[in-house]
């Protein structure tokens, strides 16, 4: 074959080009590499991780009574937890955003998943041995294993997800009205199906993540994704500065540190105890 810089390879790439048509050689010059990693993206995971982790410091100090707060019902604690969920699973549907572009097949997909699937039951079993009262059965790992699947299903939908998204933030708000109109419906307030989110009374656990409202995020992530690399790949795609590369290491291996943070953070405090 001929070599990228010679004469002849021009010359045979031009003719591919005028065969396939401009909007496919746009596609392809804007379609990021396979398996590549965006700096970019990992960062923003990252940010997620460090606010998190001081999020948990302050849970676990107030769990061991150095601090006294109320993370159920203040605002300070409640609005940031919902930012911190929905900045991880709005970059989840970037991260899918990007496999799917890549081309990135059910197999690899599927190996992922599993990673993600098997930390949420350890996450489970964990919770359930520190807070047999209240344990995680449903928090943010499960969310994202099911969230994924939906996500990766519907990944062509395009601009839609959009809508899907707003559709899927909204219905919670309707909920509680619904439930008080039909008065039949309190079996969706059960453990085994008040994952789905359309509940009128909030189960007593230590992280409750649903599919209602927090899929619209990621499908948000998701369209959001498909956007920048379809119109504004420099966004995502463009090189990192440096003081923000630790962000983007921590980012890369965001699942290994949500799965160790807490052990160390609490086995810390153990000892200083």
């Amino acid at each position: 074959m001929p070599t990228e810089l010679g004469g002849t390879g021009r010359l045979e790439r031009r003719r591919q080009c005028a065969s396939i048509g401009p909007a496919t050689t746009l596609a392809r010059v804007h379609a990021p590499s396979a398996h590549r990693r965006f700096d970019r993206i990992d960062a923003l995971r990252g940010l997620a991780i460090v606010w998190m982790t001081a999020y948990h410091f302050a849970f676990d100090l107030n769990h061991f009574g150095w601090i006294r707060q109320d993370f159920l019902h203040d605002p300070f604690w409640t609005t940031q937890r919902s930012a911190i969920v929905s900045l991880f699973l709005f970059c989840a549907g970037l991260g899918q955003a990007v496999a799917f572009a890549q081309g990135q097949g059910w197999p690899r997909f599927w190996k992922r998943w599993a990673q993600v699937a098997g930390c949420a039951l350890l996450v489970t079993a964990g919770s359930a041995f520190m807070f047999p009262g209240s344990f995680i059965y449903f928090g943010v790992l499960h969310g994202i294993a099911v969230m994924l699947i939906l996500v990766r299903l519907s990944a062509h939908w395009g601009v839609w997800l959009w809508l899907a998204g707003a559709v899927a933030i909204a219905l919670p708000f309707a909920a509680t009205p619904v439930h008080g109109a039909l008065g039949n419906l309190g079996v969706l307030n059960e453990r085994w199906l008040n994952w789905i989110g359309f509940i009128s009374v909030k189960p007593v656990t230590q992280d409750y993540v649903p599919v209602l409202p927090w899929l619209g995020v990621m499908w948000w992530g998701m369209a959001a994704g498909q956007w920048l690399l379809r119109a504004r790949p420099a966004l995502v795609q463009g090189a990192l500065a440096r003081g923000l590369a630790p962000l983007a290491w921590m980012g890369r291996w965001s699942l290994s540190w949500y799965m160790l943070h807490q052990p160390l953070l609490i086995g810390a405090l153990l000892l200083a105890r």
